[in-house]
């Protein structure tokens, strides 16, 4: 028995689709190298062996010791891949995970491109790429994707991947990191449809889904950690920061010893409802920091601040399903429970009162780099339903006048694929709604003509 029957092995498969995509997951194995001791060659040349005990979580190990990412990195036009290439992390990826399209079209931020044409000429190479991956795992929990919705590729293509993904692993995890359409900072006038048709992929097949976005992003960048102009690298910085602190205790040895797995158990109380919000601490700027202390009640604090989540939305104009605190560093068990238990008692109106234990806390003992203490908050609120909203709102208003569907259409898509996202994402807000407003009492009626449907069902099915 080796130290890695007793941890079980459980490997996670990282995916990176499109431009936006491309830059936050590289974002992401830089602060991850860098937590784990891992050089530009792939050598572990740290000191702690706590930083190499779970490294086959991320990485595999050749024969040489050199730690490779479990990684593909997938873009239609080849310009964000050969930045990554020329990049410092660039040799960490082997060769053949850098996939492009032979004919080099880029998507044009055009899902039905992504979805359909330009990406399922592609999505075999892909595929097998993957294939070779998770034959090189022991016991591999799950996929973890990063892409935004805005575009072509990593909304169309992203997508495709994920559904491939769902047929040929039914039983495993995926977990995505998905930036949304900001309402200030677009660039894109085809977003609202892009998004729309993105999210109803992602109800369908993703188990988790951390929503960030470029808005929400600007305003930590600028006004709490007081960075003239932002650009795409501190933007970028902060969702590594997120992902980062998800996956850490998947990566370290914890209290409670996570996997994505438990992580979805605890925060999806209902299988379409798997949405979460993001919200990290300490930030501030780095002038302050040198003079503030963090304590656990700040680290509290500042997770429940709007201010702090990393999507737009107000935590505040909805109500919590379930919650999960990652704290990390030298933290006293004792403290994150009293601090936490406190917190909710004084923000009770904002939590459903029939799911009694929904927010659960979780210590891992490396501290980020750079930071003595961290702390994150996944929340699965009702306010995210804001988001789509706003989404439907801008996908309504162009869809009426069919404005830009020729495009798409031009693609072999269809009208009713418009019209089923558009319901769908309809259906998930007012999912949302019910569930906001229900109380202990009153819910169990519904939920017992519920139970009745679904016995129902499978007799009319015989």
């Amino acid at each position: 028995f080796g130290a890695n029957s007793i941890h079980g092995m459980r490997e996670i498969i990282h995916v990176q689709v499109g431009q936006c995509g491309n830059q936050i997951g590289s974002k992401f194995w830089e602060t991850i190298t860098a937590e784990h001791s891992i050089d530009e060659t792939g050598q572990w040349n740290g000191t702690d062996p706590v930083t190499r005990d779970r490294l086959d979580v991320y990485f595999s190990e050749t024969n040489s010791s050199r730690y490779v990412p479990r990684s593909v990195l997938v873009d239609l036009e080849p310009g964000a891949l050969d930045a990554i290439k020329a990049g410092g992390i660039g040799g960490l990826f082997r060769p053949d995970s850098y996939i492009t399209s032979k004919s080099g079209n880029s998507a044009g931020n055009n899902w039905a491109k992504g979805h359909y044409t330009e990406g399922s000429e592609m999505i075999e190479e892909v595929l097998d790429v993957l294939r070779r991956e998770v034959e090189n795992a022991d016991a591999m929990q799950g996929f973890q994707l990063c892409h935004s919705l805005g575009g072509g590729t990593g909304s169309g293509l992203g997508t495709l991947l994920l559904s491939k993904i769902r047929e040929e692993y039914p039983d495993r995890m995926i977990n995505t990191f998905s930036v949304l359409p900001s309402p200030k900072v677009s660039d894109v006038i085809t977003e609202p449809y892009n998004a729309t048709l993105s999210l109803h992929q992602l109800i369908e097949n993703a188990d988790s889904v951390v929503c960030l976005d470029n808005d929400a992003l600007y305003d930590i960048c600028s006004k709490t950690l007081k960075v003239p102009n932002p650009s795409y690298n501190e933007l970028n910085s902060l969702i590594a920061n997120v992902m980062s602190g998800v996956t850490c205790s998947l990566r370290f040895p914890g209290q409670l010893n996570a996997d994505l797995r438990k992580l979805a158990v605890n925060l999806v109380p209902f299988p379409r409802l798997h949405f979460f919000t993001a919200a990290y601490a300490p930030l501030g700027s780095a002038a302050a920091r040198a003079f503030s202390t963090t304590s656990v009640s700040d680290l509290v604090t500042q997770m429940y601040d709007a201010r702090n989540t990393m999507v737009n939305v107000d935590p505040k104009k909805g109500k919590y399903l379930t919650a999960s605190a990652i704290f990390r560093g030298k933290v006293s068990s004792e403290e994150v429970e009293s601090h936490m238990a406190s917190m909710k008692d004084k923000n009770s109106p904002y939590f459903v009162d029939w799911i009694p234990h929904n927010i659960n806390s979780s210590i891992c003992r490396v501290a980020p780099k750079g930071l003595e203490t961290s702390a994150l908050l996944l929340a699965n609120s009702t306010a995210i339903q804001s988001v789509f909203k706003r989404v439907l709102l801008n996908f309504s208003a162009m869809f009426k006048r069919r404005a830009f569907t020729h495009w798409y259409f031009s693609e072999g898509m269809e009208e009713l694929e418009f019209v089923e996202a558009e319901a769908n994402i309809t259906d998930l807000i007012q999912e949302y709604q019910q569930y906001e407003t229900a109380d202990a009492n009153q819910e169990v009626e519904t939920l017992e003509g519920e139970y009745d449907e679904l016995s129902e069902e499978p007799e009319e099915e015989q």
